[in-house]
């Protein structure tokens, strides 16, 4: 039979496809925009996490596009090739977005600690949890049902948690680049309209995880 609860995920997978539209054509449209200073992403991520006293924060580079990240158990930036080495607007934006993240963790921002130590059961409940639940659903197991949409719950959670995390990191690498002169005025715009495309990823993985989460309790009822 036609599952009706799958019409509530068809706007946010439509708005997910559109967000990574933007985030991958803005991200593009200012890679090709070089940056006033000169600076490569890997020097102005260098400078404001020494400027914050994280001297001992690596940078190292990483294979594929968009791949940046910030890896809190190594405590070591990693950046793509064409943020490492770019010199443009997107490559100053994403590199020091990811030195925000270095900073929070420095600082023990608590959204960060608290997706930290949720990350472990959030990791487990994207994988198993849909299975857990549909096998459940399919052989009336109320009890894995439940185990399923429990740790799913916390996967929804990461996410819900993870938009302030993306967020503070943007504002601080926006601030910090103005702050230490390494972008003007104008660049700072367009640092942050890459940045907040970028966001709008995070935006829709988080709605797609509380709107699935819905339709989990609504099959549930059912049972």
């Amino acid at each position: 039979m036609f599952d009706v609860t799958f019409m509530l995920l068809i706007p946010v997978f439509i708005f997910a496809l559109w967000a990574q539209y933007r985030v991958k054509s803005t991200y593009a449209k200012y890679l090709r925009v070089p940056a006033a200073r000169g600076l490569t992403g890997q020097e102005a991520a260098r400078r404001l996490l020494d400027a914050g006293g994280l001297s001992s924060v690596g940078i190292e580079r990483i294979a594929g596009e968009l791949t940046d990240h910030y890896d809190p158990r190594k405590r070591v930036l990693r950046l793509s090739d064409a943020n490492f080495d770019g010199r443009s607007v997107a490559a100053l934006g994403v590199a020091c977005h990811e030195a925000g993240h270095a900073l929070q963790h420095a600082r023990g921002y608590v959204p960060l600690q608290i997706r930290q130590a949720i990350w472990p059961v959030a990791g487990f409940g994207s994988t198993l949890a849909m299975p857990l639940f549909f096998i459940g659903f399919l052989f009336h197991f109320p009890v894995l049902m439940d185990v399923g949409i429990l740790v799913y719950a916390v996967a929804a959670v990461f996410t819900l948690v993870t938009l302030p995390v993306e967020f503070d990191a943007s504002h601080r690498a926006v601030q910090l680049l103005t702050t230490h002169g390494i972008v003007s005025t104008e660049e700072r715009g367009q640092v942050s309209a890459v940045l907040n495309a970028a966001a709008l990823t995070y935006v829709a993985a988080a709605l797609m995880a509380v709107t699935q989460l819905i339709r989990l309790l609504l099959l549930r009822g059912r049972r």
